[in-house]
């Protein structure tokens, strides 16, 4: 497969690159973030108030990111979040007070969805109509392979001395990445101008069009929108006390957690590309609904392992389909909408991608600090039980659903 010419907007390739590096400071700063915060005398409650600190400033910039966008241009909002994200993950290992950690995480999640709000926005705009998914499942590639990464740099970097080394060392990589755009991206190429396969630019201020409303946005993508809060919700529960699980009841030692994002980037890096064209042959939705089935049953299990390699497994299995889902239900965003209300969509599913990563830490802290970490796990299946049951409901949101039927 020639991915070049399927993709051929250099400026895609552009964001693809950024990406990759700013992927790697992510996974660097999230193997380590729940370790330091314990180290430095945080209990769990706070570290999921933080979290939940985090999710807020998330959902602060996700509820006014497309107006920004279109006032300032998605290049220039994207490099200044990138630059914004590269001095939060810089300064954050020389606080030592909650107040101070909290109001760092705030931004950190304020520049966080900036930067991924922008990205999507781009590249939605810059796909051709059937390529959506294929190019969303490449960003998704260069997620992966930044996460996978990170977390073994991360580990290499702390041999040489101190947990701050590393996020230093993100914070540098991300600003690397911001001057690379800065020089290398096209700011746009004018108001309303439509590109070659009819897409919209995104990439400048544009002129008000014709638009849905932000109800009817919400309406046609909402199982993407319930994809998105459950991924956030599960993945910021997972990066901050699986690690503590492991440690304290399977007797795994604090060395070998910060591989365990890094086995989960590894499978979503190995899956997301296949489960992006299984999304474009069969269906996106019921490709996200086994995903979330097979996913959920990692979970599930996760609580009776106790080898190590067994564990890495299946974080890696629940990584190639969990992990999956995101960039398929942002590619059925896409196929869902109108050009025009690109910007306005991935804000909207962004918004719900922030509330999961604001309620689900806070509640699986409790739930772990009073019940358990299997109780946490059991929780978080339930939780993906309950997407799967909407996109049976709502199966007809697909525009796969029908033709996939007239096919049976």
């Amino acid at each position: 497969m020639n991915w070049t010419k399927r993709v051929e907007d250099p400026n895609v390739w552009r964001i693809y690159r950024a990406t990759v590096a700013l992927s790697i400071a992510y996974g660097m700063a999230l193997s380590l973030l729940a370790i330091f915060l314990d180290a430095n005398g945080f209990t769990k409650s706070d570290i999921g108030s933080l979290a939940l600190v985090f999710g807020l400033g998330i959902v602060t910039l996700s509820l006014v990111m497309d107006r920004i966008i279109e006032r300032f241009g998605a290049k220039q909002t994207l490099i200044a979040c990138f630059f914004g994200y590269a001095a939060t993950v810089t300064v954050f290992p020389f606080l030592d007070s909650f107040a101070s950690v909290a109001l760092v995480r705030f931004f950190d999640g304020a520049f966080s969805v900036g930067i991924w709000i922008g990205s999507e926005s781009m590249l939605l705009s810059r796909a051709g109509e059937r390529n959506k998914a294929f190019t969303m499942s490449l960003y998704a590639v260069a997620i992966g392979i930044g996460y996978a990464l990170g977390p073994g740099i991360a580990w290499a970097l702390t041999r040489l001395g101190s947990l701050a080394i590393g996020f230093i060392a993100a914070g540098v990589l991300s600003t690397l990445a911001g001057i690379y755009l800065l020089m290398r991206l096209d700011p746009g190429k004018g108001r309303r101008q439509v590109l070659q396969f009819e897409q919209v630019d995104l990439g400048a201020p544009r002129e008000s069009l014709q638009r849905l409303s932000r109800a009817q946005v919400f309406w046609q993508i909402k199982n993407s929108c319930l994809a998105a809060f459950n991924y956030g919700y599960f993945q910021a529960s997972v990066v901050l006390f699986l690690p503590l699980y492991l440690i304290q009841s399977k007797g795994i030692t604090a060395g070998q957690t910060i591989w365990i994002p890094a086995f989960f980037a590894v499978g979503m890096l190995l899956f997301t590309n296949p489960a992006g064209l299984l999304g474009d042959r069969v269906g996106h939705l019921l490709t996200m609904r086994g995903l979330a089935v097979v996913g959920a049953t990692m979970v599930l299990g996760f609580v009776f392992l106790d080898s190590y390699p067994a564990m890495g497994l299946a974080v890696l299995v629940a990584g190639a389909t969990l992990g999956s889902i995101s960039p398929v239900s942002l590619a059925l965003q896409g196929v869902s909408l109108q050009a025009e209300d690109y910007s306005r969509g991935t804000s909207i599913y962004n918004t719900f991608y922030a509330l999961g990563m604001l309620l689900g830490p806070k509640i699986s802290a409790e739930i772990f600090e009073h019940h358990g970490g299997a109780m946490m796990l059991y929780h978080l299946v339930a939780l993906w039980a309950g997407f799967i049951l909407f996109s049976v409901i709502f199966y007809r949101d697909d525009p796969a659903a029908g033709a996939t039927r007239a096919a049976i």
